[in-house]
């Protein structure tokens, strides 16, 4: 049991926290004890650098007892770039129990991996009671590698004491990664936003391999380990087991694939810690270049190549799910403002590209479009003419004209081009990678099957509720599984540097493209 409904909805995500804590931890106390989480050690890929220990937190747990290593195997491999990914990424693995001295190997060839790092152990307890499942210990692992070659690619394996990576008969565990270029080059990037568990997450992941993406971006409302999504704790579906099926579905495109992720809605889960991210903390090493790491773990910057990446938190700024509302006090907004200050002036950054979960433009009947966000973020993004914005939260693809002050500066077709250095901003959700579908109050209308409709009925959402509107700016729907991905192409000073954008469907199809195109620096 959670906190009971009528409870939870006068409650932020901190009170709830507490009130689950409360309830919970003299109980699983006696039972077991408590476990430090995060208490290894993470290395670094330096020649002669110390290994740098996690800060420990304290969770309630069970005592953790370990098997014989060598019947233990890793799962859930999963990368995510550093703050530079020319030369940072972190590896993650999970393992079903407790081990003994986990490590990475490291190495330009699968032949030798000589190079051996601890890795860093973060424990994670949910107590029966706490949702669905009973009692259930999550181990997470993490190696951090830094002095990296650009460009490079390299090969690793994960081990533990009793399963080591470089015997023989475990070479078909080693997997690859490539880090970022040194300087502008052509590449690939996917994104989509609210898989979860299931054929539809599985059957978008296995087209994302095909892509050859440099990286993938995931906008949100991950694995739905919690499938309220209100941010409460009242929701007796809560499953942290959720996590193990979604990490395991992932890892053939995520063990070489870094996979960065926006928080949504339903990655809010109230016990782990009183911003609702404490499960999120264990699982992912993110860059930490963001303004408030302790209360939005989920934001933070990249570079690569010419390219810019924002990941924001909507919930945040959220006037329709408002648990975690106002929870940065306005620092996240003016750390953005910050980031595309610099980015825009940079030498070497052509484009910018922001995600993260909640839509600034939708027209799904389910969530439609988030005032909060119209209101914080879409002056930011116009003032510094972004790119693109990759939202998830409406479960379908819809793509916007090209939009400023929240109307159509130019309509934008589909195989047509936008300047956003004088146009505005073009909006993309792409939130049908695996989750049941919502729908649309116009008809489909997307690539080989266009019904062009220039008014749909919608609504947003604002801090006194829905708002009903008509709007002008919906160009392609499309209501099934899908993705998004995007080339990018580097070009000389002065010359146009383009972005371009297709939606590809779970059956391989294009619904959509289109390109960005700017003025190369």
């Amino acid at each position: 049991m959670g906190v009971p409904e009528k409870l939870a909805e006068r409650m932020s995500m901190a009170e709830q926290h507490e009130y689950l804590r409360a309830r919970f931890s003299r109980r699983t106390m006696i039972r077991g004890g408590a476990v430090t989480l995060g208490a290894v050690a993470g290395g670094a890929f330096v020649p002669g650098a110390t290994a740098q220990a996690a800060v420990p937190t304290r969770h309630p747990a069970p005592a953790a007892a370990t098997v014989d290593g060598a019947h233990v195997a890793p799962f859930g491999r999963h990368l995510a770039w550093g703050n530079d990914p020319r030369t940072e990424i972190t590896v993650s693995w999970q393992v079903p129990v407790a081990v003994r001295k986990p490590f990475i190997r490291i190495g330009a060839h699968p032949w030798d991996l000589s190079r051996r790092i601890e890795a860093e152990v973060r424990t994670l307890y949910t107590p029966a009671g706490v949702g669905a499942s009973g009692d259930h210990t999550q181990y997470y692992l993490h190696a951090r590698l830094a002095g990296l070659r650009p460009g490079r690619t390299y090969y690793y394996g994960v081990g533990h004491q009793g399963f080591d990576p470089a015997e023989p008969h475990l070479l078909g565990t080693v997997g690859t990664f490539t880090t970022a270029p040194a300087h502008k080059a052509p590449f690939t990037f996917t994104a989509f936003g609210d898989e979860g568990v299931g054929y539809h997450g599985l059957a978008n992941n296995s087209l994302l391999l095909g892509q050859n993406p440099a990286f993938h971006l995931h906008a949100g409302d991950i694995a739905y380990a919690d499938p309220s999504g209100a941010g409460k704790t009242a929701d007796t579906g809560f499953d942290a087991r959720t996590w193990d099926s979604f990490l395991a579905q992932t890892e053939t495109v995520a063990k070489q694939v870094p996979w960065m992720p926006a928080y949504g809605n339903h990655d809010m889960e109230a016990w782990y810690s009183p911003n609702g991210y404490g499960g999120e903390d264990a699982r992912w090493t993110l860059p930490d270049n963001g303004p408030d790491r302790k209360n939005l773990p989920g934001v933070y910057s990249f570079v690569y190549g010419n390219t810019a990446v924002i990941s924001l938190d909507a919930n945040d700024i959220s006037f329709e799910i408002p648990a975690n509302l106002g929870i940065s006090g306005g620092t996240q907004t003016t750390w953005l403002e910050g980031q595309l200050k610099k980015f825009r002036a940079a030498k070497d950054v052509d484009f910018i590209v922001v995600f993260f979960h909640h839509c600034a433009y939708c027209t799904s009947t389910a969530h439609a479009s988030e005032g909060g966000v119209r209101e914080e973020w879409v002056p930011l993004f116009e003032k510094y003419t972004v790119d693109l914005v990759i939202n998830g939260h409406n479960h379908q693809y819809e793509r916007t004209d090209v939009i400023k002050a929240g109307e159509v500066t130019k309509k934008l077709p589909i195989g047509g081009t936008a300047y956003p250095e004088t146009d505005g901003v073009v909006y993309v959700t792409a939130g049908a990678a695996g989750r049941s579908l919502y729908a649309f109050s116009a008809p489909d209308t997307y690539e080989g099957h266009e019904h062009e409709t220039d008014s749909v009925a919608s609504f947003v959402n604002t801090k006194d509720g829905k708002v009903h509107e008509t709007v002008g700016w919906s160009r392609v729907r499309y209501l099934n599984y899908s993705f998004l991905r995007v080339d990018v192409s580097p070009a000389p000073r002065g010359r146009q540097a383009t972005l371009k954008v297709s939606g590809i469907a779970e059956t391989g199809d294009r619904i959509d493209h289109f390109t960005v195109s700017r003025t190369a620096k």
